[in-house]
């Protein structure tokens, strides 16, 4: 009698991630310089994600920022502030990543201050968005625990945005203006903001997560910590020094406890370099130490930080710099 061969092994039960009441999906993250999205999307995640000044323009890249709880997954992708003084490489870059941004999302979330009067860069999102014809939309005011300054304007500057685009073309503007959903919430105080994850988690098609359950970013670890660093110092300088500085980690080993960090500090002019290391090194110091303790706050890990300041003339129209710094 033929030795009976064993049964094949059950096959194991799929992974949670593929249950099919999971939602997942992608947020784009959009509006003018300064209106608060980096300051929202670390809100709502949870999570140190993107820097935060109250200098303009503060974040250069595209970063994405990843809410994940039992309901599903969020990818919030953190854009670059658009704005209307775009004459150099890096703004120019800035502001393409902006606009491209909103292709294949299932949410574009603009994001607006409505403490104070709209900004020309509302009107171009708005009527960029006028034509949006897949993604759900959702306009944000934020600053909700200020003064409504801009409110009543900007629902009336939409509703004229789509009458003007319904006149011009005899086709109704594409989301209409009963289509858009207005949140008020302040990503300073939190108000608002639980009431919106609840909306976006359930607002995302149903699916698999997009990415691994403990992750919270996929933005590159070298430039993520050079942006916590390039942070220090738009607090430190605010309105003196912001655009003409970068950070670049040129040098990171990563020990259980312990994280050796080497960044150099880019500056455009000989004349900005004692700007940024200040008095007898005071500015330096100051924001290595600040640095430092953000960067064991995120990793949980002892940081020993080296800054080295370097002038390099006009890096921010070197492409192979900006390449490197991940803005080109």
């Amino acid at each position: 009698m033929d030795e009976q061969l064993p049964l094949p092994e059950s096959p194991a039960l799929p992974p949670e991630t593929s249950l099919p009441n999971l939602r997942a999906g992608m947020v784009a993250v959009v509006g003018a310089a300064n209106a608060g999205k980096s300051s929202l999307i670390n809100a709502l995640t949870g999570e140190k994600v993107s820097i935060v000044s109250p200098v303009a323009q503060t974040t250069r890249n595209l970063v994405r920022a990843i809410l994940t709880e039992e309901r599903g997954q969020v990818v919030f992708l953190d854009t670059p502030g658009v704005h209307s003084h775009g004459k150099k490489q890096l703004n120019q870059h800035m502001n393409k990543m902006a606009r491209t941004s909103t292709e294949g999302v299932d949410v574009v979330m603009l994001i607006i201050d409505r403490s104070v009067k709209p900004a020309l860069e509302v009107d171009g999102w708005m009527r960029r968005l006028s034509g949006e014809k897949e993604a759900s939309l959702l306009f944000i005011l934020n600053k909700c625990d200020q003064p409504d300054r801009a409110g009543a304007d900007l629902k009336a500057l939409w509703q004229h945005i789509c009458d003007e685009k319904k006149r011009d073309t005899g086709i109704p503007a594409c989301p209409s203006s009963e289509r858009v959903e207005w949140r008020e919430v302040s990503a300073e105080t939190g108000e608002g903001v639980d009431e919106l994850r609840s909306e976006l988690l359930l607002s995302m098609p149903e699916g698999p997560l997009l990415f691994p359950e403990d992750i919270v970013s996929d933005f590159p670890r070298k430039l993520a910590i050079g942006d916590v660093i390039r942070e220090k110092f738009f607090h430190r300088l605010h309105q003196e020094l912001p655009h003409s500085i970068a950070v670049w980690v040129e040098y990171l080993q990563e020990q259980d406890k312990k994280w050796i960090i080497e960044a150099h500090v880019y500056v455009r002019q000989n004349s900005q370099k004692g700007m940024v290391i200040g008095s007898k090194g005071r500015v330096l110091k100051a924001v290595r130490s600040e640095a430092a303790r953000d960067l064991h706050d995120i990793y949980g890990v002892e940081i020993k930080l080296t800054l080295l300041v370097k002038v390099v003339k006009d890096w921010d129209k070197n492409f192979w710099i900006l390449r490197k710094l991940g803005y080109a």
